[in-house]
């Protein structure tokens, strides 16, 4: 059995300690069960808006599913989403890291505007919050009368503040409140609300609760409470990012099938263990593929779980990822070809970095079994989602609806001028995609005349012939859009420090 102890976020004084304390002892017989705001929610009536569950994973590469191409292992749930729904081939994430990606995604701005603009720490737990004065996508579907859940890793406000998810529009909240938290899978405590429910059989060393199976419980419970609602599910996955770690008896299954298997050295004891270096893994192979067939199966579960309900036909569901794909904590993303064709993987502009794998299964409204090279986004959901459920998107993000795309009406689809990238490590990086040129710009802190490198994607995917000495006019045009594209940020900057960020 798993016990919890509901510990409130924030105490005062000594005797509100001891009622809140008191509350909280009851509470824990719940077992972290969540409540949520009913002040907006509407009665379902046959014919309603559809519920919307966008799934994302953490670190998942383009190549990384075996509907994009993966060769040594399959993703068959996800698969049939792709068999049932609409493939895309030229989507991009919000970012090439966690927060800014999900900053693009929650905000409909790409990172040159978007508040949150990389991985910045709030020490002792969170990250840099989104003001209470951004409209976020969770905010413009609440205002329509949906019911908002968000269930995973947020990494886009320390626990309590303004960018606590429950003060962005989400109704309730289950999971990782900070990122670096989530790089241990057996955390000493997850986030239910406003409430931190400690995992007491993950003290020590012991491993008594994967994270990621109480998350989905948490999200499947949603769904069955909100079956007579409609609903917008967010589930942000920290699968596959390190640690690489999966239950013994997932991960028995793969042992020895995918040689010759790498080992990783972690931190696996002192005052840093569990609180954010990663653990060591002697089976980074193995442990990789059963964390992939974890999320692949909790997918499943969640569709079995719509049609259970009866609710599955009337249900869009989007799967994505955020990033390319990462090489920490011993993950071996050449072994795996989890980038595909492209180059370049988590904290990288090209190609392997930013473009990801996103699958949109609609039924009755989206072709099962289709596919498109539409160029689309992050910053683009909020637009489309808003577009779909008869909301309003503020006038000043970036992102376009694909509403016309996965109607089959592509002919009628607007595009984009160009897209915009930047990222905060590093040395600064930019990158822009203007038709299929691709213009990258990196160490912009120590040179911020470096040159402009310019790919051809209609014929270099890979991204391996630079042309830019061939297209002098091409290369301004692109200049002018890095100079052009952004607002200045007075917190990121492009000296920007971050927690993993080494060289």
């Amino acid at each position: 059995m798993v016990l919890f102890y509901t510990i409130p976020m924030m105490r005062q004084c000594s005797y509100l300690v001891l009622l809140l304390l008191i509350f909280s002892l009851i509470s824990c017989k719940n077992k972290g069960q969540l409540t949520q705001d009913s002040t907006e929610i509407t009665v379902r009536k046959t014919g309603d808006k559809p519920n919307i569950i966008y799934i994302l994973a953490d670190d998942l590469g383009y190549g990384d599913l075996s509907s994009y191409g993966q060769q040594k292992f399959t993703t068959p749930n996800i698969d049939k989403l792709a068999e049932e729904g609409m493939l895309f081939t030229q989507h991009y994430s919000g970012s090439t890291v966690c927060a800014p990606s999900r900053s693009a995604l929650l905000t409909g701005m790409h990172t040159g505007h978007t508040v949150v603009r990389g991985n910045k720490e709030i020490q002792p737990e969170g990250q840099y919050p989104i003001p209470d004065n951004t409209y976020t996508l969770a905010e413009a579907m609440k205002k329509v009368g949906y019911v908002t859940g968000a269930f995973g890793k947020w990494g886009l406000g320390y626990p309590g503040s303004e960018g606590d998810p429950l003060n962005q529009g989400f109704d309730s909240f289950f999971g990782y409140n900070c990122q670096r938290m989530g790089h241990n899978y057996y955390p000493r405590h997850l986030w239910a609300n406003h409430d931190s429910l400690v995992l007491s059989e993950n003290f020590g060393k012991k491993k008594g609760v994967y994270a990621p199976e109480l998350i989905h419980e948490k999200t499947l419970d949603f769904i069955e409470v909100n079956k007579e609602h409609p609903f917008f599910l967010y589930v942000a996955s920290i699968i596959p990012h390190a640690e690489l770690a999966a239950p013994e008896e997932v991960l028995s299954k793969y042992r020895g099938k995918f040689l010759p298997e790498k080992a990783y050295e972690g931190v696996d004891s002192g005052p840093e263990y569990r609180l954010g270096p990663y653990e060591s893994q002697k089976e980074t192979h193995a442990a990789f593929v059963s964390m992939v067939q974890i999320l692949d199966g909790q997918v499943g579960e969640i569709m079995a779980k719509l049609n259970k309900l009866g609710i599955a036909d009337n249900t869009i569901v989007i799967f994505t990822s955020d990033n390319g794909p990462h090489t920490e904590g011993g993950a071996d993303p050449d072994y795996f070809d989890s980038n595909g064709p492209f180059k370049g993987v988590k904290r990288d502009l090209y190609e392997g970095g930013i473009r990801v794998p996103m699958i949109v299964k609609w039924p009755g409204k989206v072709k099962a079994g289709s596919k498109t090279e539409q160029v689309s986004t992050f910053w683009d959901v909020f637009p489309t989602f808003t577009s779909i459920v008869g909301g309003d998107s503020p006038n000043d993000i970036d992102g376009i609806s694909f509403l016309p795309t996965l109607l089959g009406n592509e002919d009628q689809q607007e595009k984009h001028e160009y897209l915009y990238w930047e990222f905060h490590e590093k040395g600064g990086r930019q990158a822009v995609r203007m038709g299929d040129w691709k213009g990258v710009k990196y160490n912009v802190i120590k040179n911020p005349d470096a040159p402009i490198e310019l790919y051809d994607l209609s014929t270099d995917v890979g991204e391996s012939n630079n042309v830019a000495e061939d297209h002098p006019e091409i290369v301004k045009k692109i200049e002018d859009i890095l100079k052009e594209a952004r607002t200045p940020s007075e917190v990121y900057k492009f000296n920007q420090e971050t927690y993993l960020n080494v060289d």
